[in-house]
C-alpha cells in the first residue's frame, strides 16, 4: 500500500512539476527561507500577477494573515486573523514560516515573540508573524525580480 501511494505522490509531484516550471516566479520564491517548488508554485498560483498589489502592506492584507480590527471613535481592539484571503496561500505561508522560523533573519524575532506571548499561544503567533513578514519579503521579491536578499546592518569591517 505505500508503495501505491508513493507511485501516485510521485505523479503528483512529475504533474504539478510539468505544470508550473516555466513560472517566472518559482524561481525567486525558492531563494526565499523555508520554500521549496511546491510551496513557491503554490504561493505563485495563489498570488497571481504581483502588480495588484500597490504595497507589502496590501499582499499581506490579501493574504488573511494579518488580525481583524474592530474601531470606533477611541476604542480600538484586535480580534483573531481575518483569514479573508486564498486559503491555500495562507497555509503555504505558515508552512514557510514552520521552516523559516530556523533561519537567522527569522530566528531571533521568532523566538522573541514567542517568549514573550508565552507557552500556550506564543509559537502560533510567532509562526504567524513571520508569515507576514515573509509575505512583505515576497511582494519585495516579485516585485524587483530579485532573488531573496535580507535587510539588516551589514558585516561590521575590521580595522
Amino acid at each position: 500500500m505505500i508503495e501505491h501511494l508513493d507511485d501516485e505522490i510521485a505523479a503528483c509531484e512529475a504533474e504539478l512539476r510539468r505544470l508550473g516550471a516555466a513560472h517566472p516566479y518559482v524561481p525567486l520564491l525558492m531563494s526565499a527561507p523555508g520554500i521549496g517548488w511546491v510551496l513557491a508554485y503554490t504561493i505563485a498560483s495563489e498570488i497571481g500577477e504581483i502588480e495588484r498589489f500597490a504595497s507589502p502592506k496590501k499582499l499581506a492584507g490579501y493574504t488573511g494573515l494579518c488580525p481583524r480590527v474592530y474601531q470606533s471613535g477611541a476604542s480600538d481592539r484586535r480580534g483573531p486573523l481575518a483569514k479573508n484571503g486564498p486559503e491555500h496561500l495562507r497555509w503555504a505561508l505558515v508552512e514557510a514560516a514552520v521552516h523559516a522560523a530556523r533561519h537567522p533573519c527569522y530566528a531571533a524575532h521568532y523566538q522573541q515573540t514567542k517568549k514573550r506571548l508565552g507557552r500556550q499561544r506564543g509559537a502560533k503567533v510567532a509562526r504567524v508573524e513571520v508569515a507576514r513578514k515573509l509575505s512583505e519579503a515576497i511582494w519585495y521579491m516579485l516585485t524587483r525580480s530579485q532573488p531573496f536578499a535580507p535587510a539588516g546592518p551589514a558585516l561590521p569591517l575590521v580595522a
